[in-house]
């Protein structure tokens, strides 16, 4: 199985695009994490670099909005036609709302399950907070009934909302890594989604954690024979990552850290 390891365009939106591209590509990237831009000449340079160095792209919809549900649903399916343009390994999303009901969120995953048959186009449901998966006691329901619901694996949102490294939620915790097809690669603890360094000793315990739910996805994805596997290394910028009082100066470096996690996956799973 082929992983690849993906670098997040947050953080670095202050970035001329191509410069950002090739700065990540230096680095050893696969390829890119991110949502497709607005801007038509952004769209442009970010398709034509991918295609130009063969880089991978894993598109983000998270845009999806409107003053009902109606529209709400509306605008989530096309965001998703949107995010199909580059042809993406896989689309990652922030699908519904944690306040919306179980039907309603139900509902867009059905959309989106609509849009895979259709389109050809893999969509992960990220366990994000404030979406419909955002913590595990909540996801249970709709991994029992839809079988086919697929995951981006973004366990430090489940350690932030329960407080704790999920020693309560095994059931569920394995069955999701048995959805996971995409990793959001960054490491929270029991009051925050990003500790601010996972290189310092005092996270050792929260990162090894993390990468035991890892290599359990991996090993799974292995099993099932899937050809690839993608992680993004999505640590990100303030207020994720903590900051100092008065400056707002960040304590770490945000692309040093998402390198030292690249670095560190590709020795781990032995990617070339």
């Amino acid at each position: 199985m082929d992983i690849k390891i993906l670098c997040p365009l947050w953080g670095h939106e202050h970035i001329k695009l191509e410069a950002f591209l090739e700065k990540i590509r230096l680095a050893g990237y696969d390829g890119i994490d991110t949502w497709i831009p607005v801007d038509n000449n952004d769209k442009k340079v970010l398709f034509n670099y991918l295609q130009q160095h063969g880089m991978n792209i894993v598109s983000h919809q998270h845009a999806a909005s409107g003053n009902t549900f109606k529209e709400f649903r509306e605008s989530f399916l096309a965001n998703l036609h949107q995010c199909a343009e580059p042809g993406p390994l896989l689309i990652n999303s922030h699908t519904g709302r944690d306040y919306f009901s179980f039907q309603q969120n139900l509902e867009l995953i059905d959309v989106a399950q609509e849009f895979t048959a259709k389109t050809g186009v893999m969509v992960a449901h990220e366990t994000h907070r404030g979406r419909f998966g955002y913590c595990p006691q909540m996801i249970d329901g709709f991994l029992e009934i839809r079988k086919e619901l697929l995951l981006t694996a973004d366990l430090s949102h489940w350690v932030c909302v329960t407080e704790s490294m999920l020693e309560n939620f095994a059931g569920t915790l394995n069955n999701a890594i048995t959805r996971a097809r995409h990793i959001h690669g960054r490491i929270g603890f029991e009051q925050s989604p990003q500790v601010a360094n996972p290189a310092a000793p005092e996270w050792k315990y929260a990162l090894d954690h993390f990468l035991g739910w890892w290599d359990s996805i991996v090993a799974y994805n292995n099993e099932i024979k899937r050809p690839f596997l993608t992680i993004t290394t999505e640590f990100g910028p303030p207020p994720y990552m903590p900051a100092l009082p008065f400056t707002g100066t960040p304590v770490a470096d945000q692309f040093q850290v998402n390198c030292f996690m690249k670095d560190l996956l590709r020795q781990r799973y032995q990617i070339s």
